[in-house]
């Protein structure tokens, strides 16, 4: 003989998630009696989401340098004081629109370089978080910038020299050795340190290379730097073009003269003729590096060196966590232009694909899959990035209403149910009872 009080049936929640009945059993042998009860309060479901998580478009956790990325704050309820906040690779703890990001509604939109790799979440005044998401943007550990990016200057024009360096940029400074072999630090005798850049006014004796050099001799990519004092100069890229860029050579003239033909030459040999004194190449190719140089009716440039290089390899995988059953799609991304878009998937160091498409598809993700994954192709190798795969949360039932409100109920239908509960056992034991007497 059991009693059993308030067994929850499935079949009494309904779409609205309400739970309003309860029900009373009393089993003796093989048969059951069973008494329904409506409640004067109600259960609904509880949500054990974060208050607010944060949203990546696109979503993935890699870049190519100067790609843009926009992140939102998706809060439940109120979202006044809610902010996205990063933590760089440096260890600089800052929120949008300090001297990142910019704020275009609710959501926050990066123009990524290097130094943006970090982690990156919502947070509220009072110190809530989201979930936080890994992003990296692909270079290498320092970089020398150039502005503007050419590697010719007249006589007093100015360029400004910066380093980018992933990490610690402590330690770092920048380094220039000049033709006439001096070899020297910005702001001793050149230079005027700005920020985290050196501005340079500069003069025919600062031609030389210049580059980025750590505390403990690590180096940057060098630029080589022209200061002409003639009529001519050419404009090319000091910093290396990747291969399927566009590429605009310009002769520019210290006096405009009235004719603007000019010839452009690489290696020596007369490449084209323009009257726009503009050369353009669509899309540059490891066969257009080399020694550039432009002439005019009057004079010539002197020589400048443009390095093609091929681009870097990311691996396009989801920031956000998965979950179980979704279908995902990973992408080996080269930055150049591909004839052959064979690419190998890896997991965990081992080798999970070969696709000839550069992309892999999961159609069902499992707990499984997560991971650390890469890719590579016949350009390079991609950084790693984690995959996480989560299962869907569980709902919690919960009282979905005050607890003045649920006593005064309990206060009110207790003495109902326990005059029920009573009349159920009593009943229970006239019919254990009759069926002995019959049985004797």
């Amino acid at each position: 003989r059991i009693v059993s009080l308030c067994c929850v049936s499935a079949s009494l929640f309904q779409a609205s998630s309400l739970l309003r009945a309860c029900i009373l059993k009393c089993t003796l042998d093989n048969a059951t009696l069973s008494i329904s009860l409506s409640l004067p309060f109600s259960l609904s479901l509880l949500d054990l989401s974060p208050p607010a998580s944060l949203s990546i478009s696109p979503d993935r956790s890699q870049f190519f340098k100067y790609e843009s990325v926009s992140l939102s704050c998706e809060v439940q309820g109120n979202s006044t004081g809610w902010r996205v906040v990063r933590n760089t690779s440096r260890g600089i703890l800052s929120e949008c629109n300090t001297d990142w990001g910019k704020p275009q509604g609710s959501s926050c939109i990066v123009s990524l370089i290097p130094s943006h790799s970090g982690v990156y979440w919502c947070e509220s005044g009072s110190g809530e978080h989201s979930n936080a998401v890994i992003i990296s943007v692909l270079s290498n550990q320092a970089s020398l910038i150039v502005s503007p990016d050419t590697s010719q200057f007249f006589k007093y024009e100015s360029v400004s020299l910066s380093c980018e360096v992933l990490g610690n940029s402590a330690g770092w400074r920048l380094k220039r050795y000049t033709v006439s072999g001096e070899r020297s630090d910005c702001g001793g005798n050149w230079g005027k340190p700005q920020g985290s850049s050196c501005i340079v006014s500069l003069i025919p004796s600062h031609s030389g290379v210049y580059w980025c050099e750590s505390g403990s001799g690590e180096h940057s990519n060098a630029v080589n730097i022209t200061v002409h004092d003639g009529a001519v100069i050419l404009e090319s890229p000091a910093l290396p073009v990747t291969e399927g860029d566009s590429v605009t050579l310009r002769c520019r003239y210290q006096v405009t003269p009235s004719n603007l033909t000019a010839d452009f030459y690489k290696d020596g040999s007369l490449i084209r003729n323009e009257t726009t004194r503009e050369m353009t190449i669509p899309a540059v190719s490891e066969s257009d590096e080399g020694l550039y140089k432009c002439t005019n009716s009057e004079e010539e440039s002197p020589e400048s060196w443009m390095t093609v290089t091929a681009g870097a390899v990311i691996l396009e995988s989801p920031a956000l966590p998965v979950t179980e059953g979704d279908s995902v799609t990973l992408r080996c991304r080269y930055q150049g232009t591909l004839s052959n878009h064979t690419a190998d998937f890896y997991k965990d160091g081992s080798l999970v694909r070969t696709e000839t498409t550069g992309e892999m598809t999961i159609p069902a993700v499992s707990k499984s899959d997560k991971g650390l994954y890469k890719c590579t192709n016949s350009k390079g190798e991609s950084p790693e990035s984690w995959m996480t795969v989560t299962v869907p949360s569980p709902v919690v039932p919960v009282l979905s209403m005050s607890l003045p409100r649920l006593l005064c109920s309990l206060l009110v239908g207790s003495p109902y149910l326990l005059v029920t509960i009573i009349l159920l056992v009593k009943c229970c034991r006239s019919r254990a009872q009759g069926d002995r007497v019959e049985e004797g």
